[in-house]
């Protein structure tokens, strides 16, 4: 191996990687299998290919090509040198408006080529649900199609030429009228013109095997279009012409309600005479019950175009009227059309956990038979499934009659994977009995390709063998996949897992307590590599930022996994690679709610830090920023925040602080309240009035040292509408009447002074510091029993540390129950107005607005009250998505300061520069607050100080 890399590193002038974390990441793909590669190289251009092929070749090392690593079928792994083409060869290299055309490299993710056909009123056709990450090489490769195939068709059928190296080196322009064949080709197909011309089913969607009916004369004998789906096994695609269609300028979607998804299939064939663009399918097993769908058990998706809004609305109600539905909606609005079809395009991840809980993989995926055929098929499908004791939830392309699905195999033990391969082979059986295909998008890869001659027989394989030996002689490319096939039931990548759960500090209630059920969440759909923001998501800042894979949650998740594996990492929970790959997460837990299948990485990483630094020194930063609660209350009781202050504006001093500190020389110290917010309350502290409900503020560290303005306009607030606020931590409360609720507490009321002081422990948290969370944490519940016994809501002003409470808190401490309770306690301060002062009216603001929503407010809280509360306000506008980049700790540590300001400058930045004179920046997170101070001199306010502000101001105070 080191000959080899040597050798390529003397050949390319990409990237070659043979190093531990390089081949890691590379191990897997969104399927079931998993193969360990020699190296990885990331190619500059064509030539760089054709050098990686001839050093290969001469050691005779398999070349496997690898996009955006979303196949589900195991085709984008591999045991030799794995090349990966979205690094440098991911370009748009030319788009012809007048021939509606464009010219594409193989590492181009397709959203990237959709926007740059949109201001030319053009888009590619075929648009996988993965189109945020999956790349053009990849999608001509499995011969891709998606939701709008009813219309444009497959990736084949708007593939015009291709650029491609062979595995000798020789460089092909595949194309129609046998352009690009190599050397006998043409005579294998003509001696087999009977066989081609008989053996293959006539459906819309047939992928399985090579398309070598494409190069029937009658057909054009089109060599490009034969070479799609022929997953990287016969050349190596440097470069392509695809075919662009026009977009329509308005779109409607008609969805439609069914009793069951067998009634929905049915249907689905007859509304392909209206010249739908989609008929997507769905059952009510997929679908989250507030997804706000008409009445059914099954839906149909149909979307519709148009020259103009009205048009593109009344083809779907034409639609609506055909059809005998249960119930029926159509939508025009973009952003509902978006958030509909975010359900569908989530499912491929969402399918992967059964409404209990139970884990389900693609092990059977993609399907495919006659549409007319489909309701008949999914009713022996489920009957199959039943016979079996399985689970699985069908979705997919109901109008072109392929059907996505995730069972709920047993791949761990023998006995399941045995049944993994009884079903697959029946199942087979089953959709040749229905004229069907194997594969009807993602290709056969390793999970299907075994199965080919029971749908082709052996003649036809037989063919497909020779094909390969005319392009591969030397079998160079991608063995195992479609031709002499690895088993459907080998390599499996669960196999190299632990098989008893491995001692960890957190609960993971979602995974039965089992670290590496919760690291086999990831499934691989990549969700996490989109290269942009869209909307409100977060998910992944730093994968945004570096665009390199080890920064991304599916990165992070692949060495988790190979840690648990311990044959590639060897050093388990000491692993420098692992360390190095979470050192850039943020800890935003945008993954726990934008990711499909709720990967909390933030969590992961918490749990690898604890077991990483155990018994051993940690970074500066740890015992500064990690145990900030501790200096702060210290810097409080000895009342010397001014001396600090006056300190940490002497630069030569503040240099050596932040050195001595691990804090990044780019950041300014904060500077620390000259009274804290608790010694405010003691001022001004009230004897409880009667009437309102009784709610207790949380005084988090942020608020106490840094932000006291906040709490005290939060107190202003509360108590404006009615409410009675106190204080923790040694609050003691009068057993309420018999029948009384919260708002039954008068008097005794005491606050005793006590050394004790809450916390919800997130610094420790976030470094990884679990032993001293708990301890917080269990000190925390002792000091809250109080306001536990009475029910009292807790509002939570600082949004990572209600987050902390609601989550980390019961999942640390999953052994006491007061964890969930108070975990149940916590609301936000939006939340507090309007569940316990519903009648409250806030004082008219009447101001656009700009910022952010907190990333821990959107991935744990939910922000739905704080909209209804900005609107009742007159606050108007939208807050921007994405992470500040500061993230608590995170921008402050040495090293990290690139990475914060890009993380920031994506939209964050952008939102409050852009906005207009007399906007209100809002930002209630403190780290929000200082990232805006310090990178856009911009003081962002807390909802709260905005709405104590306009009560001051209507008050004339």
């Amino acid at each position: 191996m080191t000959d080899l890399a040597a050798e390529l590193r003397g050949a390319v002038r990409g990237d070659v990687g043979f190093d531990v974390t390089s081949r890691a990441l590379t191990t897997m793909d969104a399927s079931n299998y998993r193969r360990v590669p020699l190296g990885v190289v990331a190619p500059r251009d064509a030539d760089d290919v054709a050098a990686v092929l001839d050093v290969c070749r001469a050691h005779g090392v398999p070349v496997v090509a690898r996009g955006g690593g979303t196949s589900i079928a195991g085709q984008a792994t591999g045991t030799g040198v794995v090349l990966d083409f979205t690094r440098h060869l991911n370009r748009v290299l030319e788009i012809d408006p007048g021939s509606r055309t464009a010219v594409v490299q193989p590492g181009l993710v397709l959203d990237r080529l959709q926007e740059a056909a949109a201001p030319h009123g053009l888009r590619f056709g075929p648009d996988p649900a993965t189109h945020g990450r999956c790349t053009l090489g990849g999608m001509i490769g499995n011969n891709s199609c998606g939701a709008h195939s009813v219309a444009w068709g497959t990736t084949a059928d708007n593939v015009i030429e291709l650029d491609v190296r062979t595995a000798r080196g020789r460089r092909l322009r595949p194309g129609p009228g046998w352009a690009g064949a190599p050397e006998g080709l043409r005579a294998l197909v003509e001696g087999e013109l009977a066989l081609l011309r008989t053996g293959f089913p006539e459906l819309p969607r047939r992928i399985s095997g090579y398309a070598l009916d494409a190069l029937l004369p009658e057909r054009g004998a089109d060599v490009a279009r034969s070479f799609c789906g022929s997953e990287g096994t016969l050349g190596v695609l440097t470069q392509a012409v695809v075919r662009l269609v026009e977009d329509p300028r308005a779109r409607a979607l008609a969805v439609l309600g069914y009793p069951d998804e067998s009634a929905a299939a049915d249907a689905a064939a007859g509304l392909l005479a209206y010249g739908p663009l989609t008929v997507e399918g769905m059952a009510a097993d997929l679908v989250p019950s507030a997804a706000g769908l008409p009445r059914g058990g099954a839906w149909l998706f149909v979307e519709t175009g148009g020259e103009s809004a009205g048009q593109a609305r009344a083809r779907a109600e034409e639609i609506v009227r055909a059809a005998d539905v249960v119930d029926a909606l159509v939508v025009t609005d973009p952003g509902a059309q978006r958030a509909l079809w975010r359900v569908r395009e989530d499912a491929s991840g969402t399918a992967t956990r059964m409404p209990d809980g139970r884990e389900a993989w693609p092990g059977w995926e993609d399907c495919a038979v006659p549409p007319a055929r489909l309701g008949a098929y999914l009713r022996d499908f489920r009957a199959l499934l039943a016979a079996h004791g399985l689970r699985g939830t069908p979705y997919g392309h109901f109008g072109d009659g392929c059907i996505h699905v995730r069972i709920d195999f047993d791949l761990l033990t023998e006995a399941g994977i045995g049944r993994f391969r009884r079903f697959s082979e029946e199942i087979a059986d089953l959709v040749v009995a229905h004229g069907g295909a194997l594969s009807g998008e993602h290709g056969d890869g390793q999970a299907r390709a075994e199965l080919l001659p029971k749908m082709y027989g052996p003649r036809l394989v037989g063919l497909f063998e020779r094909a390969k030996a005319v392009w591969d002689p030397d079998g160079l490319l991608n063995p195992g996949m479609l031709v002499r096939p690895a088993p459907l039931d080998a390599n499996l990548r669960f196999s190299v897992l632990p098989r008893e759960p491995v001692p960890v500090a957190f609960g993971y209630p979602g995974d039965g307590g089992d670290f590496s059920a919760a690291v086999r969440r990831c499934v691989g759909v990549a969700k996490c590599r989109t290269t942009t923001a869209s909307g409100s998501s977060v998910m992944c800042p730093s994968f945004r930022a570096t665009g390199e894979e080890a920064h991304s949650t599916r990165g992070r998740a692949r060495l988790l996994h190979e840690m648990l594996a311990g044959e590639l990492v060897t050093d388990g929970w000491r692993s420098t690679e692992v360390r190095d790959a979470l050192d850039l997460c943020l800890s935003c837990k945008g993954c726990r709610s934008d990711c499909p299948v709720e990967v909390d990485m933030a969590t992961y990483k918490a749990e690898f830090l604890h077991h990483h630094y155990a018994g051993r020194r940690r970074p500066a930063a740890h015992y500064t920023m990690g145990r900030l609660p501790v200096w702060l209350r210290w810097v409080a009781r000895t009342r010397t925040a001014a001396a600090v202050n006056a300190l940490a504006a002497v630069r030569p001093l503040a240099r050596l602080a932040k050195r001595a500190a691990g804090v990044a020389p780019e950041r300014e110290l904060p500077r620390l309240a000259g009274e804290t917010f608790g010694r405010w309350w003691r001022r001004h502290e009230q004897p409880p009035a009667d009437g309102g409900d009784l709610v207790v503020l949380w005084p988090d560290t942020f608020t106490e040292h840094f932000s006291p303005s906040v709490g005290r306009a939060a107190v202003r607030v509360l108590e404006a509408a009615g409410l009675r606020v106190a204080l923790p931590p040694t609050l003691h409360l009068a057993a309420p009447p018999v029948g009384g609720g919260s708002s039954a507490f008068l008097n005794p009321l005491a606050i005793l002074r006590g050394r004790g002081r809450v916390c919800c422990g997130l610094t420790y948290v976030s470094t990884g510091q679990l032993d001293r969370a708990r301890a917080v944490l269990r000190r925390t519940l002792d000091l809250m029993e109080p306001v536990l016994r009475a029910g009292v809501p807790v509002v939570v002003l600082e949004p990572s540390c209600a987050a902390a409470l609601r989550t980390d808190l019961p999942e640390l401490l999953h052994d006491d129950p007061r964890a969930a309770r108070l975990a149940a306690a916590v609301v936000t301060f939006a939340e507090a107005l309007e569940r316990y002062a519903p009648h409250w009216t806030p004082p008219a603001v009447d101001r656009p607005v700009a910022g952010q929503t907190h990333c821990h407010q959107h991935a744990v809280l939910g922000d739905a009250a704080e909209r209804r509360l900005r609107a009742a306000a007159g606050l108007t506008g939208e807050l921007s998505g994405g992470c500040c980049g500061l993230a608590g700790n995170f921008g402050f540590e040495k090293g990290h300061y690139p990475i914060s300001v890009a993380c920031a400058e994506e939209q964050l930045l952008p939102s409050v520069r852009e906005a207009p004179e007399g906007t209100v920046i809002l930002a209630d997170g403190f780290s929000c607050r200082t990232q805006l101070e310090q990178l856009a001199g911009v003081r962002g306010r807390h909802l709260a100080e905005t709405l104590a502000e306009a009560l001051t101001e209507a008050l004339g105070d």
